[in-house]
């Protein structure tokens, strides 16, 4: 699934709908002249302090945490799954209620990102219990295909990282423009393949070993590697114009939900390639 959450216009709405941010109105009197606070020592007034802003390091904390939730969640998911003698697995209907519960949690923040602090550990349940069944259900059927992918998944999110930091890869308007129309466009192919399958048709290209399909798992595994850079830039320009405090929730789940949908793309492309 394509991240909803962490895109060229969210920081300004999602902070707009937090209630409790603005960004400087350049058109009210005074703008831009600096303003007499008083004395140092009488500012701000006793008792009161600045309201927590949100920060990098917050972000990280918070992120940990639903990764670790995500990840007990998963190990439930893995050993829900039954093997029977003949090979075949099970399939919980509660994995099913999981993707339902995240996706829901996902589309509440997305209008109301206050409520991401608690509904963004909703998210990393109901998620992981999914990822933990759909795994195990992948390392039946292609022996260590999990780990190979999870170590993929980890290494891709530091080479990101690194070429964000080290500004190799620049997110600039016309990056956000590009990256963001690819990945609606991903997510409209996705939903139109997920109604032809609830109308008993199938779109075999999604799952087909040759070299376009292939080819396209490739294109889309990069595409969610390149939503990692917006999401950094998200969080460092959120930190930067002191977004609430909640926000940090915000943006952790944006990012879990880009981390989820890194990972099972890589997981379908290694299948792929063992099926060639």
């Amino acid at each position: 699934m394509a991240n909803p959450l962490l895109n060229d216009k969210a920081l300004p709405a999602a902070a707009a709908r937090s209630g409790d941010w603005a960004p400087p109105d350049p058109n009210r009197p005074g703008y831009g002249l600096p303003v007499d606070d008083g004395p140092v020592s009488a500012w701000p007034p006793a008792g009161t302090g600045s309201p927590a802003r949100m920060t990098v390091g917050g972000t990280a904390s918070a992120t940990g945490v639903l990764m670790v939730l995500l990840l007990v969640s998963a190990a439930v998911g893995w050993f829900s799954v039954e093997t029977a003698e003949s090979g075949q697995v099970s399939f919980p209907g509660m994995a099913i209620v999981g993707v339902i519960v995240g996706f829901v949690a996902v589309i509440a923040c997305y209008f109301r990102p206050q409520w991401a602090r608690f509904l963004g550990p909703v998210y990393a349940l109901g998620e992981g219990y999914f990822l933990g069944v759909v795994s195990k259900h992948y390392d039946t059927a292609y022996n260590g295909i999990v780990v190979q992918a999870a170590g993929a998944t980890v290494a891709v999110f530091g080479v990101m990282l690194f070429l964000y930091r080290t500004q190799i890869i620049r997110v600039t308007d016309r990056f956000r423009r590009i990256v963001m129309g690819a990945t609606f466009g991903v997510m409209i192919f996705y939903g139109v393949s997920m109604l032809i399958n609830l109308f008993g048709g199938e779109v075999r290209f999604l799952q087909s070993t040759s070299l376009a399909g292939i080819g396209f798992s490739l294109f889309v595994a990069a595409l969610a590697a390149f939503n990692l850079a917006l999401d950094f830039d998200f969080i460092e320009n959120g930190s930067k114009a002191g977004l609430p405090k909640h926000m940090e929730w915000f943006a952790a789940l944006g990012l879990l939900v880009t981390l989820v949908w890194l990972y099972l793309e890589i997981l379908r492309l290694l299948a792929k390639l063992r099926d060639r």
